[in-house]
């Protein structure tokens, strides 16, 4: 049987979430919602679903939802969700605090459902087969830049852009951090508009990360070096460039392609986690260790700042 679906907030992002519903065969687009009544029936009518008016009667008719709703919202609407026993896909961040992440954690264990974090990045492509090719980094240096000013200030952009970069690392890495070094103003916001940290882990490996929302030209890069080995990620185009010490040449030279959709095997993954009833790809508690960094990070940076 096809999965019942519904989308909780249908903006700029939830209304590729809506999309790439609709256009999967094993699920039900039953509805959205908004509290924007008029965005909601626009998006219904695009997509041939409800605009349900209330959340109450959204998950009357659905077995999951994607929240795709502001930040400071995620908590509420999530612990509804939860407590009704829906799956639920909540975007990144999860919460705005810790205490607020482990309830969401529990309550989806006591209730017995799937609870994804929209990490995107993970589903990436490029990121997919570069976590096949590291071994042990000693190095990492991101940049995540982009003019984002219609979405997200309602948080730091650590949490709006660096916590992308923050998840692959500790993924990666798998490595206590045991020194975070942090900069960052506001600029064009109330919060933090720009920042650069530096992680030093127990492992000895060292990440360097800047993220801005204010930056006219887009970059959202990667890059991962380790003994006898040079990895170059690029985030947008879905590109991996793999440089290795060579034997009768200096340097070896890849470069790899990648097509696919991130947000298309994001939302196929948390489908076939609920109809298969396995752990997620990104669970919570993925999503609260990304969270816990970030929010320890946002915490460095207004220290400074006072």
């Amino acid at each position: 049987m096809a999965l019942k679906v519904g989308v909780i907030g249908v903006g700029y992002l939830g209304q590729f979430h809506v999309e790439k519903y609709a256009n999967l065969p094993e699920v039900e687009l039953v509805g959205v919602m908004d509290i924007r009544t008029e965005r909601a029936r626009e998006i219904a009518h695009r997509y041939q679903c409800i605009a349900f008016s209330s959340l109450e009667d959204l998950l009357k008719e659905v077995e999951a939802v994607s929240i795709v709703v502001p930040t400071n919202a995620h908590y509420e609407i999530a612990s509804i969700c939860l407590k009704e026993g829906k799956h639920v896909l909540l975007e990144k961040p999860m919460a705005e605090s810790l205490t607020q992440a482990d309830t969401l954690i529990a309550i989806a264990k006591e209730k017995g459902v799937i609870f994804q974090v929209g990490h995107l990045e993970r589903f990436n492509p490029a990121v997919v087969a570069l976590f096949d090719l590291l071994d042990k980094p000693l190095f990492i240096e991101s940049h995540r830049l982009g003019l984002s000013l219609k979405r997200g200030t309602e948080v730091d952009v650590i949490l709006d852009l660096m916590i992308h970069d923050l998840d692959i690392i500790l993924n990666i890495v798998k490595s206590k951090v045991i020194e975070i070094r942090a900069v960052g103003v506001p600029v064009v916001s109330r919060n933090i508009d720009i920042a650069n940290v530096r992680l030093e882990f127990e492992s000895g490996c060292i990440a360097n990360l800047t993220a801005s929302r204010i930056s006219i030209k887009g970059v959202r890069k990667i890059r991962f070096f380790q003994k006898d080995a040079y990895f170059s990620l690029d985030y947008a185009k879905r590109e991996l460039v793999i440089i290795r010490r060579g034997i009768n040449v200096p340097f070896s030279k890849k470069h790899l392609h990648f097509g696919g959709d991130p947000l298309k095997e994001e939302v196929k993954s948390f489908v076939q986690s609920v109809k298969n009833n396995k752990p997620p790809l990104v669970s919570g508690e993925d999503g609260r260790k990304a969270l816990a960094l970030a929010l320890e990070i946002n915490s460095c940076i207004k220290k400074r700042l006072r």
